[in-house]
């Protein structure tokens, strides 16, 4: 099993509640234990969308998904004013920064503002010792991977190696956020999976 000690220590002592799972499946068990008769909002995340999380939930709680809805631009809306919100991110540093690129910005919203409590599900391949290191794998692995799926036109995507900090009206990373704690009036919850999960 990785080694979550040190990333554990340094999240709590951020103010995070962190709990480490063997499994995606372990943890998609506490989480539809954990959520129960809420709204609930996702923000886009393959990592969720791996462990089958939105059919799980919405099963007994009202989910909001832009990838799931007909309207995504309706749903990013609603999904904004959930009891609950769902992410992951895209680096995350041993010394207990998260850190997260978004294009539209409702993902990182969402992070910040809003909700009662915010679940963040992380697979070990996110993690990185450092907070430039976490910036520099948000930047230089989850961003070019996650706009060559979505197929986009950008030198990242092409190339698929690294950022070029483009001008391309299809760029997906126009915005990062570094959470170096949970925001005041916000519960966060930080789920460590010893998988490779996501991009």
């Amino acid at each position: 099993m990785a080694n979550f000690e040190t990333v554990k220590k340094n999240l709590e002592a951020r103010g995070y509640t962190v709990r480490v799972f063997p499994t995606g499946r372990d943890a998609a068990d506490y989480l539809d234990a954990a959520i129960d008769g809420m709204s609930v909002g996702f923000g886009g995340s393959m990592t969720l969308d791996a462990l089958g999380l939105y059919d799980r939930l919405r099963s007994h709680n009202k989910a909001v998904w832009h990838w799931k809805w007909e309207d995504p631009a309706a749903a990013r809306r609603e999904a904004m004013d959930t009891d609950v919100y769902l992410a992951s991110v895209n680096g995350l540093a041993e010394t207990g920064e998260l850190v997260n690129i978004d294009g539209a910005g409702n993902r990182v919203a969402s992070t910040l503002f809003g909700h009662k409590k915010v679940y963040f599900v992380v697979g070990r391949n996110k993690l990185a010792p450092s907070y430039d290191e976490a910036v520099w794998r948000a930047r230089n692995i989850a961003s070019p991977r996650n706009a060559r799926r979505l197929g986009r036109k950008t030198p990242c995507a092409v190339k698929g190696d690294r950022c070029y900090d483009c001008r391309s009206p299809e760029r997906i990373c126009r915005g990062l956020v570094t959470l170096w704690a949970p925001m005041t009036g916000m519960e966060a919850e930080v789920l460590l999976i010893d998988e490779d999960l996501g991009m």
